[in-house]
């Protein structure tokens, strides 16, 4: 499914060059669930950002469901994002201003998705989340548990071909991380595949395998 070939991401400023990827070769199979893990400033982040279409490599190749989306301009490539990708963020990143409802169902008002299967679509995912209660409550009212799932439904409703996971479980306590980590889990045996950053070993014991980043290259390959 994601087939990434001499990956480099180098950031540049006036007086300062940062070589963030040095020659990143992974492949992470349809169906998948895989952990990065390494040190802060080693370029998991980074690597998320270019597996998201997010950001754009500086040199190699990137295949993402048997097409290249290394060289695609910016229009296809929010096109290809908001279609085939959904993201999971340590911090939320839902919007103050909208409900749990109106949140979840932005990736379907994008996709131009008419209004009635956006209704539905919605409730199912919110139902799948155990929130649908709070469906018109605003995410200042929910506890951080609730938030994220309500995050992964949004992440999902649009059927993604590939949910990505940056620390999903690092505003939350043990109780509510482990609840998130069992419906990401769901979702994979379901056939979702999943690449997750995390600093969690305890995270990291959910997926099949693990690579290691340091210094901006894969140290290590970990299957569990």
């Amino acid at each position: 499914m994601i087939h990434i070939e001499n990956l480099t991401k180098t950031f540049r400023t006036d007086e300062v060059e940062t070589l963030a990827l040095r020659g990143i070769t992974l492949d992470v199979a349809k169906g998948e669930f895989v952990g990065i893990m390494g040190p802060s400033g080693c370029g998991k982040s980074t690597l998320l950002n270019i597996l998201g279409l997010l950001d754009n490599p500086t040199e190699g190749k990137y295949i993402l469901n048997g097409q290249d989306v290394t060289a695609l301009k910016e229009k296809n490539r929010t096109a290809f994002r908001k279609g085939k990708i959904g993201f999971v963020f340590q911090n939320f990143n839902l919007i103050d201003e909208l409900n749990i409802e109106e949140n979840v169902e932005l990736p379907l008002r994008y996709l131009n998705i008419k209004a009635s299967e956006r209704k539905e679509r919605v409730k199912e995912a919110l139902t799948r989340m155990n929130i649908l209660h709070r469906a018109k409550h605003f995410p200042q009212q929910l506890s951080g548990g609730q938030q994220q799932r309500a995050a992964i439904a949004r992440a999902v409703v649009s059927k993604p071909d590939l949910i990505l996971a940056d620390e999903p479980t690092g505003n939350l306590d043990s109780t509510n991380g482990k609840e998130v980590m069992d419906l990401l889990t769901e979702l994979n045996r379901e056939g979702s595949t999943i690449v997750m950053v995390t600093h969690s070993r305890n995270d990291a014991a959910y997926t099949h395998r693990v690579i290691n980043l340091f210094d901006g290259k894969i140290v290590e390959k970990t299957r569990l």
